[in-house]
């Protein structure tokens, strides 16, 4: 995850705040460190064979995302992917959406990530997979990069820019390492109608480090920053059942080997009832934009 300079946005224009530190989100993702060595302890302790590990077997801990592998699912169909295309994954996270869309289309993907921690694991996951030739990480803000111009084929962020408050600068810079006519999917947690959030959610503790635009503060954004948009898609409903379906399923057959909770911690619990209340009292909701550069 990644955060920059602070932006909030009133009626729909951008206003400097309060400083942000990114050391508070690194904080907040770090959780109790050595992660590398927690989740392979807990696939061994489950019986995982690590010969035969796939990326599906990793979906409870690196889908790292409302509606988990189907959304990556529906990332790589929109970004018409070939195994020539190369991505680049803004905010990658432990790598789970990178290492899907590899294994789904052949595509090779760079991941660029604000927390070392994160990079190590998904470097890691990528080896333990088979993927480590077509995934790559690296420690570096979504919003800055260092990156070549119109380096990519495609690009995308899943749920990243609720920490990002300089997101005119995130998708100028997703903008700027594409390719003309590369896609760009942003995936994300939007401001909802019904309110404020209830904290604490999977990415902040509180309203400090997170910062969340409405809508139509993302249409605005994106055509501002050079994108034409092409299609956009409110999973919100969608996102609601998937919550209710997974504790359905943890009430059933119990945990999976490893979660979430693997860096979130005891407070992983609350997070996630808050999530399911702020969805259905429409406080956020899960919105996909695709984009084209245009060319």
């Amino acid at each position: 995850m990644n955060v920059s300079r602070p932006v909030r946005f009133v009626d729909g224009a951008a206003v400097r705040c309060h400083d942000v530190a990114m050391d508070d989100v690194v904080d907040f993702y770090r959780g109790p460190g050595q992660l590398v060595a927690a989740i392979d302890a807990a696939l061994t302790g489950a019986g995982v064979d690590r010969d035969s590990l796939r990326p599906a077997d990793l979906a409870s801990v690196d889908e790292f995302h409302i509606r988990g592998r189907a959304a990556t699912t529906e990332i790589a169909e929109a970004l018409r992917l070939s195994p020539d295309s190369h991505v680049l994954d803004l905010g990658s996270g432990l790598g789970g959406p990178a290492r899907t869309l590899a294994e789904l289309t052949g595509c090779t993907v760079t991941g660029v990530d604000l927390t070392p921690d994160f990079v190590e694991v998904a470097t890691a996951l990528s080896e333990w997979t088979g993927l480590g030739d077509r995934t790559h990480f690296r420690v570096g803000d979504a919003t800055a990069t260092g990156l070549q111009d119109a380096a990519f084929d495609a690009a995308f962020t899943v749920h990243v820019a609720m920490n990002i408050s300089d997101k005119p600068a995130l998708y100028a810079e997703a903008l700027r390492v594409l390719r003309p006519g590369g896609r760009f999917v942003a995936y994300d947690v939007l401001q909802g109608e019904g309110g404020d959030v209830r904290y604490p959610v999977p990415w902040a503790d509180d309203a400090s480090t997170s910062f969340l635009a409405t809508p139509p503060e993302m249409r605005d954004l994106l055509a501002a920053a050079g994108f034409e948009v092409v299609a956009e898609v409110d999973s919100s409903d969608e996102s609601l059942a998937w919550f209710r379906e997974v504790r359905a399923r943890v009430e059933r057959d119990g945990p999976p080997p490893v979660s979430f909770g693997a860096f979130l911690g005891e407070r992983f619990g609350q997070m996630a009832v808050n999530q399911v209340t702020n969805l259905a009292e429409r406080r956020i909701r899960t919105v996909m934009f695709t984009c084209v550069r245009p060319g």
